[in-house]
């Protein structure tokens, strides 16, 4: 299993950012927390670092059925998005979105696979929804 379902894009950080954003509102997430790590690196250690965001995007519906599965699940949530930036090719900002396959195997309850298989569904559609913008 993979740790993430991702594409690769040839737009500017943030116009990836604004695209993921869009393609996760289609998708019936919401965007609930914004970790801007390399202003966090900045700040606190002087560090230099790529454009690096995580965003914490939910899907209501899915979030309250997983929770009706095991409350604890809710240490998984929010799903995060990763965008940032290759720092191998600066002209390329790669996409990342947490499998959500993985709440079933760290948590062991078999009761979560549809709603992983239905959140995955929708994050990958997200995703590749990303790559076939123009």
């Amino acid at each position: 299993m993979s740790l993430a379902l991702a594409t690769t894009l040839p737009v500017p950080f943030d116009e990836a950012v604004e695209r993921t954003r869009a393609a996760l509102a289609d998708q019936g997430f919401g965007v609930l927390t914004e970790i801007d790590v390399t202003a966090t690196l900045k700040a606190k250690l002087d560090e230099d670092m790529e454009p690096y965001l995580i965003l914490g995007a939910c899907n209501p519906p899915l979030a309250h059925r997983a929770l009706g599965v095991a409350r604890q699940i809710g240490l998984l949530l929010p799903c995060n998005v990763v965008v940032r930036s290759d720092p191998e090719r600066p002209d390329i900002t790669i996409v990342e979105a947490m499998n959500p396959d993985l709440m079933v195997q760290v948590s062991g309850e078999q009761d979560l696979e549809p709603v992983a298989r239905d959140a995955a569904e929708k994050l990958r559609a997200a995703i590749d929804s990303l790559s076939t913008q123009s």
